[in-house]
């Protein structure tokens, strides 16, 4: 079941930004950006971020909790994704009232090759 991000209101935004607003949970998620479609399994992203099984797995649960990263399973083994929508829909929602109104220049397409070294 995907349940993506909720911005009907402040709300979504305020429980996704709270999300990242830990630094451990910022580094699994952008972690995650940066595995791309492909994603990561949990014994990849501990090993790669050096933290424990038993706090990884509350920071992931927190993280698709409020929207921002997918789980699916294969076989015995569970795959973490970004959910790369709901970011753009965040990042959407930032800046929605930009400029006091007045016309603007569009938010550049997000190019994720530009920024591998992250």
């Amino acid at each position: 079941m995907k349940r993506g991000l909720d911005l009907a209101g402040e709300t979504g935004a305020v429980r996704a930004l709270a999300a990242l607003a830990q630094v451990s949970r910022l580094r699994v998620f952008r972690l995650l950006v940066g595995a791309g479609p492909d994603g990561l399994c949990p014994g990849q992203i501990a090993a790669t971020l050096d933290v424990s099984a038993n706090l990884l797995s509350f920071h992931l649960k927190e993280l698709q909790a409020c929207g921002l990263i997918t789980q699916e399973r294969e076989g015995r083994f569970l795959r973490y994704r970004a959910d790369m929508q709901a970011m753009q829909q965040l990042m959407q929602f930032m800046t929605a009232h930009c400029c006091h109104g007045e016309p603007c220049v569009a938010m550049p397409a997000m190019d994720c090759s530009a920024h591998a070294g992250w």
